[in-house]
């Protein structure tokens, strides 16, 4: 029986070393602990391209070179944007007590009793190679581009999941040998199966998805150790056993599940293991169908024990309504998390254009045509426009003055006595054409 340890979608980088490094320094730890016979990186190790001097990517080094110091360790190449090709050779010159090995082709890798990785010269073994303890099967990323400058754009898709079902049936038979010999057979790769879930629960079906369950159970593998996709998932079949360890660190919100690694106990005939979780960060999502309630984060804040949490609130709200977010309360509300992110989505206003509107040849004339569109009263909108053209600014005012004291005085006649009863202010007429 051979234990091992199996990390995924680690993700160094600039933007999330503190969040992955605390995770997978635990992780490690956690592995030399419970004595691992072996490590397992199942691709994108960092984020993205990085320098060999960045405290992102030493960090890495660092902690893939006390792995190397306590059991051997195999690297697979993962998704090309996210580790250039090359990306992962400088790991294989570490010098740690057991070697690295970085598995950027397609080849198997037998592991010998005294901790050495022999590669095979081709993408398999002819022969289990003698005193194997372990043998392994690895598929790195699959380069759609060559797949589709040579089958066609239109046909890669397709394309790429028959070779890799094809190529995966071709294991079966040296992994079947091995078994008989009472050798634990392990496949590791970085794609994507169809039926599986994404971290934010989105079933992933399509016809341009490498792997199939069936097609990864054709390889004949006890344990098939997986990257690529962020939540932990597995698959299980007469002992035998595909994972999905997902991503060591929370690295977006929304993420469900826990974030962790796995450990495995792996014999000859039957797979079993244990998502082991990492201090990962806590996010909190607060989505509002409206404009946010004050009231209700005050009891989320309460409820939910946000102290020290990622929270994000979000909400939606009519464009005229923009202005009434009280950014600073809620920022008030939640002034003891770790982050605080607002997201509001704004609906913007529809006006309706009135259609030959600009052909009209008169201010009246565009107003009917507003009007019908908008099914508005034209009557009093002709009027005041009639006013606009006939009156000065003082006789509108006054106009107005003298409507609103007749108002004023049908309902309480004893206040109607000009400006002081009124309580109008001293306003010109200008400035009370532009009030109203």
């Amino acid at each position: 029986m051979m234990r091992g340890a199996h990390f995924s979608d680690i993700h160094y980088a600039g933007g999330t070393l503190v969040e992955v490094d605390r995770c997978f320094t635990f992780a490690v730890d956690e592995a030399i602990r419970r004595g691992v016979d072996f490590a397992v990186v199942s691709g994108d190790s960092t984020d993205h391209a990085l320098d060999v001097h960045a405290p992102a990517f030493i960090a890495l080094a660092r902690n893939i070179r006390r792995l190397a110091d306590h059991c051997p360790v195999l690297m697979l190449q993962g998704t090309f944007s996210h580790e250039p090709p090359g990306t992962l050779s400088v790991f294989r010159l570490l010098g740690g007590r057991y070697p690295v090995h970085v598995a950027d082709r397609l080849q198997q890798m037998a592991l010998l009793p005294e901790g050495v990785w022999q590669a095979s010269d081709s993408w398999r073994f002819d022969a289990v190679p003698a005193r194997t303890r372990a043998l392994f099967s690895c598929v790195p990323t699959v380069n759609k581009a060559v797949v589709a400058a040579t089958t066609g754009a239109t046909e890669a898709a397709q394309a790429v999941g028959d070779q890799l079902s094809t190529l995966l049936r071709g294991y079966a038979a040296i992994n079947d040998a091995a078994r008989r010999r009472g050798i634990a057979t392990i496949g590791v790769s970085h794609g994507t199966v169809y039926g599986c879930i994404t971290e934010h629960g989105v079933p992933m079906a399509g016809f341009d998805h490498e792997f199939t369950t069936g097609s990864l159970f054709d390889a004949g593998a006890t344990a098939f150790m997986l990257g690529h996709i962020h939540k932990h998932q597995a698959w299980e079949d007469n002992g035998r056993v595909i994972a999905y360890a997902g991503s060591i660190g929370r690295l977006h919100y929304g993420e469900q599940g826990d974030k962790g690694f796995l450990l495995w106990e792996i014999g000859a005939d039957a797979a079993q293991y244990a998502l082991l979780p990492t201090p990962a960060k806590r996010t909190i999502d607060i989505t509002f169908d409206g404009m946010p309630d004050l009231d209700a984060l005050r009891e989320c804040a309460r409820d939910a024990a946000v102290e020290g949490a990622f929270v994000r609130v979000r909400w939606t709200m009519p464009e005229e309504d923009r202005h009434e977010i009280d950014r600073a309360a809620i920022e008030n509300i939640f002034r003891n998390v770790a982050e605080l992110k607002l997201e509001g989505r704004v609906i913007p206003v529809v006006r309706t254009r009135a259609a030959g509107i600009s052909q009209e040849t008169t201010v009246a004339a565009k107003v009917r045509a507003w009007a019908k569109t908008t099914e508005a009263k034209e009557a009093p909108l002709l009027a005041c426009l009639e006013a606009l053209h006939l009156q000065t600014p003082d006789e509108i005012a006054a106009t107005i003055v003298s409507g609103a004291i007749e108002t004023q005085e049908r309902i309480d006649p004893a206040t109607a006595h000009g400006d002081a009863q009124t309580g109008l202010p001293a306003m010109t007429g200008q400035e009370i054409v532009e009030l109203f």
